[in-house]
């Protein structure tokens, strides 16, 4: 086996959905043999408890506190720590790897930006950008958007989805040769749900993850195989995938495998 890898967290010190904070996420983690996890608490576009009225740079401190606490414990039990995030469009949401603190307080347009800026952006910062479990449908979404022209892949696979939106994520990543990641979207630790990614390597820092997603290495996804099996379920109106086009305008994602 290889080395474990959370990829996609929350924790209740930075998200408003989290119930669990880093340490307990870090003590979980390291008893059920994970080399490291990636701390992506949502970002002030999404399901965020920071408040709005506070100035920049506090409020990035803030944002920083839940990735901090599960360092801390991290560093103490023999667990790699890293930092990202998840920023939200409405309803389309995505993990971004390799900015720093520094980065985000000189960088408060950040929470402004377009898809497109957003990966431009981050890859000009040396970071990476997947999007987050592009498949999902909820019902407070008004419909699925997926969006590989802003991404440099698809989390293909994640704990908190229902089987047939993986399903067709992994079929339109394999028919569009997308990199694939899966996590968790651990909100409450411990679970017994938990995703992931398996590497060959030990991280150093989060920017070697970022470098095998940028260079599209090698990631293997520890999902149960049941995963990707496509259950016998009727596609309805709502379930019709929409694909973002260049000027980020929704077209109707052409009949596929992943109907």
């Amino acid at each position: 086996m290889g080395y474990l890898y959370e990829t996609h967290m929350h924790t209740c010190l930075a998200s408003a959905c989290g119930k669990s904070t880093g340490k307990e996420h870090a003590r979980f983690y390291r008893e059920i043999g994970f080399t490291g996890i990636i701390m992506t608490d949502h970002f002030f576009g999404g399901n965020t408890c920071i408040p709005k009225n506070l100035p920049w740079e506090e409020r990035i401190d803030l944002f920083f506190r839940g990735y901090e606490d599960a360092l801390e414990e991290g560093q103490k039990i023999g667990l790699d720590v890293f930092f990202g995030l998840e920023q939200n469009f409405g309803f389309d949401e995505y993990l971004i790897y390799g900015l720093t603190r520094e980065y985000m307080k000189a960088h408060p347009e950040m929470e402004h930006w377009t898809r497109r800026q957003q990966l431009e952006e981050v890859h000009r910062a040396g970071g990476a950008v997947i999007q987050a479990h592009p498949f999902r449908m909820r019902g407070y979404m008004d419909r699925i958007r997926v969006a590989e022209l802003f991404a440099d892949g698809v989390e293909a696979a994640n704990a908190g989805n229902d089987q047939l939106d993986d399903a067709r994520c992994l079929l339109y990543a394999k028919e569009k040769h997308l990199l694939m990641t899966a996590g968790s979207d651990n909100h409450n630790s411990p679970t017994d749900r938990i995703f992931g990614v398996e590497l060959d390597e030990k991280l150093g820092s989060i920017q070697d993850y970022v470098r095998i997603i940028r260079e599209k290495g090698k990631i293997g996804l520890h999902v149960p195989p049941e995963r990707w099996v496509m259950p016998d379920t009727e596609i309805d109106e709502r379930h019709i995938a929409w694909w973002l086009n260049e000027k980020e305008e929704m077209q109707r994602l052409e009949p596929g495998p992943w109907r």
